[in-house]
């Protein structure tokens, strides 16, 4: 039974490919410590030592990382539900 529309199912399909290219692209980014996204980390305002900053780096990357990952996988949910309703709406036009 089709929850949605045929053009509301079309359009979750394409907007969850273009978050799942999105959101992985962003987390390899963020896995490989990319210095364009450093502004998206949560940092103090200022460090005392070093280290401490490049740990807190690290772990704001790796964090990020993983919450985009997590969103993605999210994004492909939604495309399996998005995918079934554009189908289950197709299979019930034909069997008309």
């Amino acid at each position: 039974m089709p929850l949605c529309g045929p053009k509301l199912s079309l359009c979750g399909v394409v907007l969850s490919i273009w978050g799942i290219i999105q959101l992985s692209i962003m987390g390899v980014f963020f896995y490989i410590n990319s210095v364009a996204l450093i502004e998206d980390i949560n940092l103090e305002e200022s460090y005392s030592s070093m280290d401490r900053l490049r740990t807190d780096m690290d772990k704001g990357y790796q964090q990020n990382a993983l919450n985009c990952w997590i969103a993605a996988l999210l994004y492909l949910v939604t495309l399996c539900f998005s995918a079934q309703q554009f189908w289950m709406n197709n299979k019930s036009t034909y069997s008309v």
